[in-house]
């Protein structure tokens, strides 16, 4: 009989995953080594191995983890309130996840051409049962928009809003992802007469408030991350 894992094998996975998601966003999946995982997880190469037979299965694992969270939110999120509350709570709670979990964000969007086509389209169906669920409670606000087919469209365009928000965003800014939220869904729902000034948000300085999309407002958030991630690495 084979050995049990230990209680803190999944903490321990988890962790490797993080780390290695890190540098793929930071400086690519291409340009990472097992030994820069291992150092960066502070493990021994050996150990590394234990968890992830090579640095393709650490890509997998990152990219499949993430959209199967992705595909969580819509399921617990199609189980509550339905109308325009069920909206509200799905872009709520995208925008929670993405908040956490940045890295491995970038990597499902910027990363997972490396894939094998199969591993790839695994991935790729994933994202579709999330888009799905998302025009599912479009079109059920706005039957007639499904109708003509308008509702996927418009959940793109959902998204776009939603997916690039960590290139701008800065963590200590005037707004964080849970002020934005609302911001979002109203933006979506009602357009910008609708939008409301999150509570206790912007009780920062104007100077400050300023800055927020200082050298992240860019019609290229790829080349904006990189940058920032650059920097990331050349502060003490």
């Amino acid at each position: 009989m084979g050995r049990g894992r230990h209680a803190g094998y999944d903490d321990q996975r988890g962790a490797i995953l993080a780390g290695a998601a890190r540098l793929f966003a930071m400086q690519g999946y291409s340009a990472t080594s097992m030994n820069q995982v291992a150092q960066a997880c502070g493990l021994s190469k050996a150990t590394l191995y234990h968890y992830y037979r090579d640095k393709y299965a650490l890509l997998f694992s990152i990219a499949d983890t993430h959209v199967e969270r992705l595909q969580r939110i819509a399921v617990e999120a199609a189980e509550g309130p339905a109308g325009e509350a069920r909206l509200r709570t799905l872009i709520a709670r995208l925008v929670e996840e993405y908040a956490d979990a940045q890295d491995e964000h970038w990597v499902l969007t910027s990363e997972v051409r490396f894939l094998e086509p199969a591993d790839r389209a695994r991935i790729v169906s994933r994202e579709r049962e999330v888009v799905s669920a998302f025009a599912k409670a479009v079109a059920a606000l706005r039957p007639d928009l499904d109708e003509v087919a308008l509702a996927k469209p418009l959940t793109m365009l959902l998204f776009g809003m939603v997916n690039w928000m960590f290139t701008w965003l800065k963590p200590d800014g005037t707004l964080d992802h849970t002020a934005m939220a609302p911001v979002v869904a109203d933006l979506f729902l009602g357009g910008l007469g609708a939008v409301k000034s999150p509570e206790g948000s912007f009780s920062r300085s104007r100077e400050k408030a300023g800055d927020e999309g200082d050298g992240r407002s860019t019609l290229t958030p790829t080349l904006s991350r990189r940058r920032e991630r650059e920097k990331d690495k050349e502060t003490p």
